[in-house]
Parts: C-alpha cells; structure tokens; sequence
C-alpha cells in the first residue's frame, strides 16, 4: 500500500476544499510539501485544467494552478516524495510534447515522476482549445503507445494510428526506465485502458463497491489476462475525515477501500487551517497503524 496526497491550495473543488486554501501562500504549499515528503508519503498531486468556463465551474472547481510549474517548483523543494500529474488531458497534448516537458520534470526531480493521464471530459474546455472531442479516446490510447515507445529515448520513432514521428531529437526524455502510468477515468473503457497500457487505474466519482464490481468484471477480459503483472488500484476515500477527530472511520475507510482492491490511497484532509492540516498529515500513519511503503 502506498499512501499519497491531494495537494492543498493549488486546487479548489467545489464542496470539497477549505476556506483556508483560498488565500493561502507559497509558502503555506511548501510547507504542505516538504512535510509530506519528511513524513513520507509516497507522492503528492497535482491537477490539469487550463481555462475552465464559468458556466461549469461550480461543478469542476474554480482553482487549478499550472501542473509542470507547481510540480517542478515543488521538486526544488522536496527530496523523495514522488510527483504525480492527476491528470493530464493527453488530447490536450502531442505525445512529443508530454515527454519532453514530464521527461525534463523526471530529470530535474532525480526520477520521482508519476505520469497520470486521462482522456478528458469537459466539452467546453476542449472547444475553447480547438481540441477534437470525439474521437478522444482512439486518440488517448494512440498517443499512450507513442510515449511508451519514445520514453527515455533522445531520437524516438514511432507510427501509429493518429499519430507518427521519426528523425527527431527529443532531450531530455526522461530518466526512469519505465514511468509508471496511472490511468484517470470511471468507465469500462478508462480500466481496460489501464489494463492495456499503464500500470495503475485512478477512478473517480466511484464508491468501494462499484470499484469492487468493475475490478471483479474485468479480472477475465483479455486485456487483464494478458498482463505480466498485477494492474495498481489508486483510490480517494471519501467523504474526507478528521484524522483526528475520526479515527476509528478513518482505519474502517481505508480497511473498505482495500477490499475493494485498492493498493494506493490518495487522501484530503478537511482542516482549519494548515496547522490543522499538518497535524492531520502527521497523525495519519499512526492512526493506521502503517508503515510507509516507498
């Protein structure tokens, strides 16, 4: 099990973020950061959206800071904890373009990547960008095959469906010989994609059960008997707790979100402050009775 994160302040959901977030500094996110890497977790978030229209903001969030910024200035100021994109829109992206700006993250961060991706699903975004919207996934799963192919590679080659490239320089590209991808999505299809290609399958919007269910249909599919290895689970407890407060609903959450097959956590914790917020960090682990997995 590895437990990681929702980055605060850098991101405000609707209903679900704190009111001290709103006007919190850098430095207060620095402190968020370099806490949960001297605590060790094993990796923190961060979130794409680039232009997020009014009409839709109250229900995706009025908040989301740059993702290879806020990564990239966070890396600066942590030494192990982990980096995970959640998610980049790949049709947002040429594969080319993902491998270099995260290949030149992995470098600067001495190999601490996690590159999570999705298909997207905010219509307007994709209109206002010029992006295609139909036709995202075929897209999706193409551009997942090229950066697999051209990861880590300074000349990278690749023809595929929708998308082909060849004598180019592409530096840096990436250090980790293979970097986990996690999978976003909370269909059918987003889990059979993460069967085919990633190494971990992030859901949203499911309860336990619906995981537990989805996990148990899959298990036979060619794309799950096909696999060398076990596909990695990355759920979101909800509703979030007050580690402190809570403690027992906290060890009877996560023990639910293990049964249904979830092998790495992501946590929020509701605070009043960010005093309150590190102290829900530091308390966590030893209310679960954990010890760290890095």
């Amino acid at each position: 099990m590895r437990i990681g994160i929702i980055t605060p302040i850098i991101i405000l959901l609707p209903r679900s973020h704190n009111e001290w977030e709103v006007n919190a500094s850098v430095d207060d996110l620095v402190a968020v950061a370099t806490a949960a890497d001297r605590l060790g977790y094993h990796h923190l978030t961060a979130s794409e959206h680039i232009a997020v229209p009014v009409g839709v903001e109250a229900r995706r969030g009025k908040r989301y800071w740059d993702l290879l910024s806020t990564l990239s200035f966070l890396a600066a100021h942590t030494r192990s904890i982990r980096l995970a994109t959640n998610m980049v829109v790949l049709p947002y992206h040429h594969p080319l373009e993902i491998v270099k700006h995260y290949g030149t993250l992995d470098l600067l961060s001495g190999g601490r990547l996690i590159l999570g991706v999705g298909v997207g699903s905010l219509r307007e975004e994709f209109e206002l960008l010029d992006k295609g919207f139909a036709g995202r996934g075929d897209r999706a799963d193409d551009a997942l095959r090229a950066i697999r192919a051209s990861w880590g590679q300074r000349e990278p080659r690749y023809d595929g469906e929708h998308y082909a490239f060849g004598d180019v320089v592409v530096d840096p590209a990436g250090i980790q010989e293979r970097v986990p991808l996690w999978i976003g999505g909370r269909t059918d299809r987003s889990l059979r994609r993460a069967f085919e290609h990633g190494d971990a399958w992030v859901p949203f919007l499911l309860g336990p059960d619906e995981v537990r269910s989805m996990l148990d249909r899959a298990a036979e599919s060619p794309a799950a008997q096909a696999r060398p290895q076990a596909l990695d689970v990355a759920l979101w407890p909800e509703p979030a707790l007050d580690v402190l407060r809570e403690p027992e609903r906290i060890r009877e959450q996560f023990d639910e979100h293990v049964a249904a097959g979830a092998t790495i956590l992501n946590y929020r914790f509701p605070s009043r402050s960010l005093e309150h917020h590190l102290e829900q960090m530091e308390a966590l682990p030893e209310i679960l009775d954990f010890s760290w997995e890095t």
